[in-house]
């Protein structure tokens, strides 16, 4: 069994790391036998983690193949960039392929409400929940486990994704048909390819982009980007 002083000298999990990978990889350089890895798993939250990474992986969720997304937590970057994106706005957030719940919980910080994600996996969604737990908002955010594909859009006005591109291609369908005018969505790592941005925030792996629906509903080659609050001439 670890020792206090043992225990004091290893790394900490929290949803401010970038990646449960990373962490996890830390404890490849120590020698803590079997039963040490058991304490740590369960003194750290990760033990419902590791048994998905290990056993069930993305194959877990029962969708065809071109529209299985692989987990991959939201960096501190990518989250910051989506807040930033969703600056100014306020109402319910839908959080599709919630994973983890990092953006769910951080919209309900930043003042959204209700605040839902929507997450296939079942043991996402008890890590979800477990993380609500620990940070004292347990029961203030909603993490269901719904296909993304059923559900109802249409009073929603903050919408949040971070999806594999074939799979945007085809929500960009279901966005448009459900979404009001006023919603706005905030797509992490990949873009709509056929939608134009109004706002852009990061770079690289950490991008994100914004979008109005009413913009994207417009005839093509009339969504623009609006201008800025600063270039705008006085009234």
């Amino acid at each position: 069994m670890l020792c206090r002083e043992e225990w004091e000298k290893l790394p900490k999990y929290s949803m401010e790391e970038d990646s449960p990978e990373e962490f996890l990889a830390e404890f490849k350089e120590k020698h803590l036998g079997a039963w040490g890895i058991v304490q740590i798993t369960a003194g750290t939250g990760l033990a419902v983690y590791a048994m998905w990474a290990g056993v069930l992986m993305p194959g877990f969720r029962k969708v065809p193949l071109r529209l299985q997304v692989p987990y991959l937590p939201a960096s501190k970057k990518q989250v910051r960039n989506v807040m930033a994106l969703l600056s100014g706005r306020h109402g319910n957030l839908v959080d599709l392929g919630s994973g983890d719940g990092r953006i769910v919980l951080e919209a309900h910080k930043h003042g959204f409400g209700p605040t839902v994600g929507y997450e296939l996996n079942p043991w996402l969604v008890r890590l979800a929940n477990f993380h609500a737990w620990r940070a004292g908002h347990y029961g203030k955010v909603s993490y269901r486990q719904e296909d993304l594909w059923k559900v109802d859009l249409t009073e929603c006005k903050n919408v949040t994704v971070f999806l594999a591109p074939s799979v945007l291609s085809l929500l960009q369908e279901k966005m448009e048909a459900e979404l009001p005018d006023d919603a706005l969505v905030v797509a992490g790592r990949f873009p709509f390819t056929e939608w134009t941005p109004c706002r852009i925030e990061g770079d690289g792996v950490d991008r994100a982009w914004a979008y109005t629906m009413q913009a994207q509903r417009l005839p093509a080659g009339n969504a623009v980007l609006p201008v800025p609050k600063e270039l705008k001439s006085p009234v």
